[in-house]
């Protein structure tokens, strides 16, 4: 290879990299934060958009949205739960040239059980992002494990008991890292425009289970102690949460109540090429966080 052809590869791999600028919204949080790191790894430009972000950006205020999306080729977008918001910025995303979407949305959303949890913010977030003339690609995942590190599980598990309204179903935890690897893959490759990705860990386990798996992990003794929904609120009550968060709280964990997010689904292997993290591995990795 002559130097003027190294020379015209490199300037093109340039303008290329260039021209990829992917915006992470919900750049710090659970998922949002993890995209970030995958994408930061493989040299990808990414603009952070969140309230505390590198780039301000606040759901309701739209004149934070155009800043956020210049010059931007593609776009995860974590949605604001409850709130009919993603329409409008998918069309306003279309706009500016965007070519890519990449929606976080969640499991059972197209269900009634789940829709009467999430309202039609999920739904209709869906639906946009199919109509908006985008390359979409639509993330479905189940309950989070680091619910259980970083989320609402974190106090209970410190505190050695997990009070839940659960009684003995099971859910199929999908890890972050792991939704993570699939949005990046959406992000960056081709083969995943128009699909929806269901995205689950390899197997369901009941809150005795995981808290089981905790206590393996970190030789504490994590117990699980079933409670009624009516018990949960009041316990919650007791705590000095508002009555409203309290029933929202133990009806989000309805539908895993009713079994609804046990089943195992493809969707990491299907976008990877490989087996989704096993619950065990990430208490084993985690087990620092609960010590």
């Amino acid at each position: 290879m002559t130097k003027q052809t190294t020379k015209q590869t490199a300037k093109q791999t340039a303008k290329q990299t260039a021209k990829q600028l992917i915006l992470v919204t919900g750049g710090t949080g659970k998922t949002g934060s993890r995209v970030v790191s995958r994408l930061r790894e493989r040299g990808t430009p990414v603009r952070v958009a969140s309230r505390s972000g590198e780039q301000p950006f606040d759901w309701h205020d739209r004149t934070t949205w155009d800043a956020a999306l210049e010059g931007v080729t593609a776009v995860y977008l974590v949605p604001l739960d409850g709130e009919l918001l993603t329409r409008p910025f998918v069309e306003r995303a279309a706009e500016l040239g965007v070519e890519r979407v990449v929606l976080l949305s969640g499991r059972g959303v197209d269900t009634p059980e789940q829709a009467d949890v999430t309202g039609p913010s999920h739904l209709d977030g869906e639906n946009a992002v199919r109509a908006g003339g985008l390359a979409w690609t639509i993330l479905r995942p189940d309950w989070f494990t680091q619910n259980f590190d970083e989320g609402f599980f974190r106090d209970a598990v410190l505190a050695g008991e997990l009070r839940l309204p659960l009684g003995d179903a099971a859910a199929a935890y999908v890890d972050a890292e792991d939704i993570a690897a699939v949005a990046v893959a959406a992000l960056t490759e081709d083969g995943h425009t128009g699909q929806t990705y269901d995205l689950s860990g390899p197997r369901a386990l009941t809150m005795a289970q995981a808290a089981a798996e905790i206590s393996r992990a970190t030789g504490r003794d994590i117990r699980y102690v079933p409670l009624s929904p009516e018990e949960f609120v009041a316990e919650l009550a007791g705590q000095g949460w508002p009555a409203a968060d309290a029933e929202f709280y133990a009806k989000a964990l309805g539908p895993v109540r009713q079994g609804l997010n046990s089943h195992i689904s493809d969707g990491v292997p299907r976008a990877l090429g490989r087996p989704a993290r096993d619950f065990t591995d990430y208490a084993q990795a985690t087990a620092g966080a609960w010590r």
